[in-house]
This record gives C-alpha cells, structure tokens and sequence, in this order.
C-alpha cells in the first residue's frame, strides 16, 4: 500500500515538473516568435518643424568649420603642426571670403576652413576688427562651389522671435540649435577692452566651436555672428550673443576694402580702470599722451613721469558722464573719425572744457582711446 501511494506521489511530482517545464519552453518559444509590426503613417511635420528643416537645408551649406594651427620645433625630427583651436564661420561672398570671429583665428600662424565634404582649405586673414571680434578670411586656391548665406537685418528684430544657431560645437559639425531673441540692444565688452553696442541676446544653444557662426531668423537670413557665452562652466547656460548683422555688414567690408577698421580716438593711453577705481576717482585717467595727436595739440597731460603726479582725468564726453575707457570709445565712435569731441576734463581739482578732434587710432596699441 504505502509502495503504490509512494509511487503515486512521485508520478505526480513528475508530471508537475514536466508540464512546468514544457509551459516554460513553450513561453520562450512564444517569446522568440517574429510578429508583424504596424508602422504607423507619421502625418504632416509641425509648421515649426518645416521651418526648422528649410532654415537648416538652406544656410548650413554656407557654415564651415575653422581650425586654427600653430607650427613649433619641439624635436630634433622637423616641424610639427599642432590645432590649437577651432571655431565656425561664414561663407560671406563668391569671393571667397569667410566672416568669423576675431578670438577665433587670434595669434594662430595657420588657418584651415573645411566644408561640408570635409575638404579642407587653407585661409589667410584678410583683416580682423577686434573691437568688434570679428575678422575675414580669404580661402587659397579654388573656391568650393558653395553660395554665400543670406544676409538679412537687426534693425527689425523683436524679442521672442524664434532663431536658429549653426556651428560646430566641441568639433562637431553643422549642429543646429533652436531659440528666441531673449533681449536686443546688449553691451559686450571685447578684449580690446571696449564695447560693442546693439549685441542680441539668445537662448539658442550656443557652445566652445560656435564661436563664428551664423544666427538666423525664421526666414533662414543671417541676423547675427555668434560671438560669447555667459557661462560659469564654459558650456551652454541659455545665455548667449551674437553681433548684430548691420554692425557685421559694416565691419565686414572695411576689413575686406582695408584690411582694418578704424578706430576713433584722440591720441592717449589711460590709467587701467582697477587702478583708477583704487584711486579713489571715476573717469579715465590719462596716463600718457601721445607726442603729435589730437590730444597733445589740445593741451592734455598725463601722469608726470617723475613725480608721478596726476595729469588729467576725462569725465565727461560731449555732455555725457564718462566712467571708464568704454564709455568715452562709445562717445568717440558715435561722433566719428574727423569730428570734433567736448571732453570735460579734471585736473587737480579744476574742471575745464577741451574740443579734441578723433582720429583713427587703429594702429595704436589696445586700450588706448
């Protein structure tokens, strides 16, 4: 008796077993089974969508990447070519000419302007405007058969409305990126130590490698050169600036006709604004005039070499308050190259009125107005 129940036991627990087994193969064989899968038809794109694509198709063939190059000796072996920094630009004109930033090819000994394809270029630079940071380039040999970007405006410009950024961001080439106007009529400050008016604010994703690049409006124009970030890691943190397009197409065909562009001024070097802030006094301390300028004619006075005794201090420029180097090149650049300035002027105490004609200064050394 207790055999055959024994017996009973273990067939159960065998059969058990046996169907968990086969349940268990058979849900893996389901598992493995190929079943048909339905696409479904996607529809119409978004009328943002559509613009974002045209905007792109358009203008990125006229985006390319710019590598700068420096050439040292560290061995016995030859020359070794090292990249030293990257950036984007623009194709500007079928003349070759590529518009890009001016801390994008400063102090590199060679430039190389890559396309689409990937062919590279070399480039020589034309002319840069740092007061503006920005600078042209002239590609070697054959041109690419690539049109330049449209050109459009920024006196117009509305806060809030939608523009695109292309570059090529940490080397990664033609990436779009999409934002608003989030403010118009910035100041930049530049290392040439002064500013640039009428700059545009963007949160349009702006990163290391787009310096350069085109800001486009919704129409696919070319509105903007993007130039600087405000970012306490270095990466994108929706705060971004371009040079307004009608401060580019300015600046863009004196360097092509000159090579330069001038920079009203009237001839003096200043005290450095921290050194002038410890003194204790507001305005732009002369600290040197130069022998045969506007300024020595007009009878200003720096700091006395030997005694070290303050000369004049400017705080004042055709009746606006003037508190540092930028605010007397902005006077000095709304009144132009050949006119006349009033400059009120400190000295030891006495306040007095100068006439002092501006000249182009875009010779003399950085800082000095």
């Amino acid at each position: 008796m207790r055999e055959r129940v024994l017996v009973s036991v273990l067939l159960t627990l065998l059969t058990l077993a046996v169907l968990f087994l086969g349940y268990d193969y058979v849900q893996r064989a389901n598992c493995r089974q190929v079943a048909p899968v339905a696409v479904v038809a996607r529809g119409d794109l978004a009328a943002m969508e559509q613009t974002a694509i045209q905007v792109f198709q358009a203008a990125s063939p006229s985006v390319v990447f710019v590598t700068t190059l420096e050439q040292f000796t560290p061995n016995p072996f030859g020359p070794t070519t090292t990249e030293i920094g990257m950036g984007s630009g623009i194709v500007w004109d079928a003349a070759g000419h590529i518009v890009t930033n001016a801390h994008v090819v400063d102090g590199a000994e060679r430039i190389a302007v890559s396309f689409g394809k990937g062919e590279m270029h070399r480039a020589d630079v034309v002319g840069t405007a740092p007061d503006y940071d920005l600078a042209v380039l002239c590609l070697r040999g054959p041109k690419p058969d690539e049109k330049p970007i449209a050109i459009g405006s920024s006196k117009d410009l509305l806060v809030g409305q939608t523009v695109f950024a292309i570059g090529n961001p940490y080397g990664l080439t033609r990436t779009l990126t999409e934002g608003i106007v989030s403010a118009l009529h910035r100041r930049l400050p530049t290392a040439s130590e002064r500013e640039v008016r009428g700059v545009i604010q963007t949160d349009a994703a702006i990163n290391p490698g787009n310096s350069g690049g085109p800001l486009l409006d919704s129409a696919g124009r070319l509105i903007g050169v993007n130039s600087a970030i405000i970012s306490k890691s270095g990466a994108f943190a929706g705060v971004g600036f371009a040079m307004p397009v009608d401060l580019v197409k300015r600046v863009v065909s004196e360097l092509i006709r000159s090579g330069r562009m001038p920079r009203p001024g009237i001839g003096i070097s200043a005290l450095g604004e921290q050194a002038t802030s410890h003194l204790g006094l507001q305005g732009v301390v002369i600290a040197g005039v130069l022998p045969g300028s506007p300024a020595e004619k007009a009878g200003l006075q720096g700091i006395d070499a030997t005694s070290g005794q303050l000369g004049d201090v400017i705080t004042a420029a055709d009746g606006k308050p003037v508190r540092g180097i930028a605010d007397l090149a902005t006077v000095l650049e709304d009144i132009g190259v050949g006119n006349s300035v009033s400059l009120g002027v400190d000295r030891q105490g006495t306040n007095r009125t100068v006439d002092v004609k501006v000249e182009d200064i875009s010779k003399q050394p950085k800082g000095s107005p």
